[in-house]
């Protein structure tokens, strides 16, 4: 029976040894860092593998940025934090044109690896990339396309990498690195501060900091192995350079500019309000319905997903969802006590978030300041002009 146990596990033994081509000594392993593009799902950059034999006419390129279109709900997914991404498979000529068209920089690291490591890396990323094992849930800050390098590194070189703290390291929160990479006054940075939460403005940890394919490249630049002290980096090569610098926009096209007159219409209807000393119903029914609904997306990214950025969103003190439930009373022709009350609870909330913002619990986006402004003034006066128009409670 142990002889029969022995050759079975023989058998299978052999066979996944012949499924995978044996590098020859000439065979390099290399870590390929693409550049940020111009739209907001690359400005990150891109982090992967490079396995190349010449001997075995091998030069493939294995990254853990993929994705699938045609999954099942797609969107749902994406949005719940529930996608799974994918372990691609490329010749390395294709990766190169691809992002050479782009005009996105490529930058190669040659790792020093022995000849057992190179294979066991090559071995693990063909085992990844069988349509069983293809598959891996994404989480933006610690399993990303990034991450998945180094903690493959650490696989291959059976833990015996350090990621040294590189000179003239400073230590960042997590949205800081976000913004390094992205125009504050942009649309993408809007509807990231918006829909990440206070968790990110801790400060991160320096193997942290390598959810950035960037950091990933500095941060290898800088390792060393534990038995030897030699470096992880062979030796460093930009591959391609970008040629030309992405434009930011137009500046009447951005957050910052879009909400500036959205504010300065808030305060001129308010002003008007004020000299006639009425109510422009339909302003107010718009802010209740825009801040009521921006609420509960909020709350639905905090609690009803798996995203773990999304928690602890102190953007519910100005996009407060229970808003949409108080529409009824901004259309009364004579205001209960209690609904002024909650106007005034609506400005502790605002002057809250402006603590908060102050003492860096969490960073709220700059293109909201104008229009953070204008509701301040708003809700100041809803409140003057009701005081007037009230009931007994």
């Amino acid at each position: 029976m142990k002889k029969t146990v022995f050759f079975l596990f023989f058998i299978v033994f052999t066979k996944v040894l012949l499924a995978q081509p044996v590098l020859s000594n000439q065979a390099k392993v290399s870590v390929l860092t693409v550049g940020p593009g111009s739209s907001l799902n690359d400005a990150f950059g891109h982090s992967a593998f490079r396995i190349q034999d010449t001997v075995n006419n091998i030069d493939l390129v294995f990254g853990y940025g993929e994705y699938n279109f045609n999954t099942p709900n797609f969107y749902l997914k994406f949005a719940k934090g529930q996608l799974n991404y994918l372990i691609s498979k490329d010749n390395f000529d294709r990766f190169l044109a691809a992002y050479t068209y782009f005009d996105r920089t490529i930058k190669e690291q040659d790792l020093n690896f022995s000849q057992v490591e190179k294979q066991k890396l090559f071995n693990f990323l063909s085992e990844n990339y069988k349509p069983e094992n293809r598959a891996y849930l994404y989480e933006f800050f610690f399993d990303n396309c990034a991450t998945k390098i180094r903690d493959v590194a650490i696989i291959a070189s059976n833990d015996r990498i350090i990621f040294n703290t590189p000179e003239n390291f400073k230590q960042k929160t997590f949205r800081n690195l976000i913004h390094d990479n992205l125009n504050k006054n942009s649309w993408g940075s809007l509807g990231i501060d918006l829909a990440l939460g206070s968790v990110i403005d801790r400060k991160a940890t320096p193997e942290e900091h390598m959810f950035l394919p960037e950091n990933i490249y500095v941060f290898f630049e800088n390792a060393t192995f534990k038995n030897n002290k030699e470096p992880l980096v062979q030796e460093s090569r930009t591959l391609y350079k970008q040629k030309n610098n992405p434009s930011s926009g137009a500046f009447i096209l951005s957050p910052l500019f879009v909400f500036g007159i959205l504010g300065f219409f808030i305060l001129y209807i308010t002003y008007k309000d004020h000299l006639a000393k009425k109510q422009t119903q339909w302003l107010d029914v718009a802010l209740f319905v825009f801040t009521g609904i921006t609420g509960v997306l909020v709350l639905l990214l905090w609690f009803a997903t798996d995203h773990t950025g999304t928690h602890q969103n102190y953007n519910l003190l100005w996009a407060f969802a229970l808003n949409l439930f108080m529409i009824p009373q901004l259309l009364k022709q004579k205001t209960p006590q209690w609904f002024i009350k909650y106007l005034k609870l609506l400005i502790i909330l605002l002057c809250l978030l402006t603590l908060h913002w102050l003492i860096g619990v969490q960073v709220f986006a700059i293109g909201l300041i104008p229009f953070l402004i204008a509701l301040f003034i708003r809700y100041l006066y809803l409140i003057k002009h009701f005081n007037k128009h009230k009931t007994h409670p």
